[in-house]
């Protein structure tokens, strides 16, 4: 599928959270979303982009940010990921790639299937605000703090 744009609805999705919930886009209407998806738990590039969520994770509540992570690890994974760095955010596994196909973000390596690090902002109405691509890891959560502080009184933007 197609990486969904600015203006779009987000593509629903249902997943478990590293607590084994179900968590859907659906039950998050009315909310500001972040939905990022990553590679690996426990990488380098992963751990930066979640620690940084993490550290900046008290301002993205008081934007009434939700923020998602999304990668093909397991619950048990997560479990131990959030764990080892006191991430105060859900973890959905996402082991079938489904959420990853419906938003775009899965490619074939060989024989491996490959996530790329993107991050999706989602308004209450549940379409899309902002699509990140490529993400650097190293500041990411600041741009994300940006973008919906930008989006509560301007046009959408893409970077």
């Amino acid at each position: 599928m197609p990486i969904p744009k600015v203006g779009d609805m987000a593509p629903d999705f249902e997943a478990a959270s590293d607590e084994g919930k179900s968590v859907s886009l659906k039950a998050l209407r009315g909310r500001k979303v972040a939905l990022y998806a990553y590679p690996r738990d426990e990488t380098p590039g992963c751990t930066v982009e979640a620690c940084g969520i993490r550290d900046d994770y008290q301002a993205l509540m008081a934007a009434g940010v939700v923020v998602l992570g999304v990668s093909p690890d397991s619950v048990e994974s997560h479990r131990k990921f959030k764990e080892n760095h006191k991430l105060p955010f859900a973890l959905l596994a996402d082991e079938d790639y489904k959420v990853a196909e419906a938003y775009g973000v899965v490619s074939m390596k060989g024989d491996r299937k490959r996530i790329h690090r993107t991050t999706f902002l989602i308004g209450p109405d549940g379409t899309i605000t902002n699509v990140f691509e490529n993400v650097n890891p190293q500041g990411h959560s600041k741009e994300i703090l940006a973008a919906f502080s930008d989006s509560a009184g301007g046009p959408p933007a893409t970077s």
